[in-house]
């Protein structure tokens, strides 16, 4: 690709990375310190990747969803996982009409554009699977009928974490469907006193004003297809996840019998996807490796699966993941 091509696009991403700035200063109203949180949520609209958000309750998982939503006009859903939810609550059903003898379909929450599916771990695994299917296909069959989702359509579920009471593990199938796995921690104590000072009223009159439109969305990922990606930045893709799969072939043959599960595929689109659309929230056209590092741990965590050894020896994917990316040659 010629450098004028590769001017051209920046050109653009810059032009319309105006749209995610003013999306981050109608969230900044409300969010205080969830800078990197906000990100990856544009990250996951920008690249059609849903978002699975852990963290423990009261850290504003929901409340940095919610406000995400105001800024988007774009038919928004919030579901409450519980553990006597049915499939049905989640996708709709088949209502009998005594007048005309038929049975009319009722649709279910999960047709929005964008679905915050809180305590997602809370729910049972028939509920669990019905979202699967939304998920990955994009669409929900109701009795014989197949229905497709509206566009763009994005589920950002939170989850508690796994030690709590009362939570269901995701099933690996599932939690793979999700493109990044984002970590939430506590505030600092300077942003939690931003937090008590701008959030400690009974009566809280902040609005959010909506800045971008759907077709907005659907304009703005065609953008960042077009971002640039060298070959030798699709080879270090491509090393970062063969790497998690036989480490012995890349100088780790500390982390061999310490991985059950390696990243699959999936794995290696949604790290290529994603590291194009954090390059355009940067205001950049072009995919640098630091993009790859950045965004890495968040499409990894949840795809590479510890043995027992390595959790014998109090090692998390984590910490695989960073010693793969210490340790994997950068071009």
């Amino acid at each position: 690709m010629s450098n004028y091509s590769i001017t051209e696009i920046n050109e653009n991403v810059r032009k319309e990375a105006a749209l995610i700035d003013a999306i981050r200063l109608e969230a900044c109203k409300i969010l205080v310190g969830q800078t990197e949180m906000l990100d990856r949520l544009l990250i996951g609209i920008l690249a059609n990747g849903h978002i699975l958000i852990e963290g423990v309750p009261g850290l504003a998982k929901t409340t940095a969803v919610k406000t995400l939503a105001q800024t988007i006009q774009a038919k928004f859903q919030r579901l409450q996982f519980t553990p006597d939810m049915l499939p049905a609550d989640l996708t709709g059903t088949l209502i009998y009409d005594q007048r005309t003898g038929n049975f009319n379909i009722r649709k279910g929450p999960i047709f929005a554009n964008i679905v915050l599916a809180d305590e997602i771990n809370r729910a049972p695994a028939k509920v669990q699977s019905a979202l699967l299917e939304a998920m990955q296909e994009r669409q929900v069959t109701i009795g014989e009928e197949t229905m497709k989702l509206p566009e763009p359509f994005l589920v950002l579920a939170t989850q508690n974490p796994i030690e709590q009471e009362g939570t269901y593990p995701l099933p690996e199938a599932q939690v793979d469907r999700f493109m990044l796995k984002v970590r939430v921690s506590y505030p600092s104590k300077d942003e939690e006193l931003k937090i008590l000072k701008r959030m400690a009223f009974i009566q809280n009159p902040i609005e959010v004003r909506p800045v971008l439109s759907p077709e907005d969305i659907l304009r703005l990922r065609r953008v960042v297809d077009s971002v640039y990606m060298d070959e030798k930045i699709e080879h270090y893709i491509v090393d970062i996840v063969e790497a998690s799969r036989h480490p012995e072939r890349y100088k780790l043959s500390n982390l061999k019998g310490l991985i059950l599960y390696g990243a699959s595929p999936r794995a290696t689109i949604n790290l290529a996807v994603a590291s194009k659309a954090h390059a355009f929230v940067q205001g950049r056209g072009f995919v640098t490796p630091q993009d790859i590092k950045s965004i890495g741990m968040d499409v990894l965590r949840h795809r590479i699966i510890p043995s027992y050894e390595a959790e014998a020896e109090e090692k998390t994917s984590e910490d695989l993941i960073k010693t793969i990316f210490d340790t994997v040659e950068v071009p």
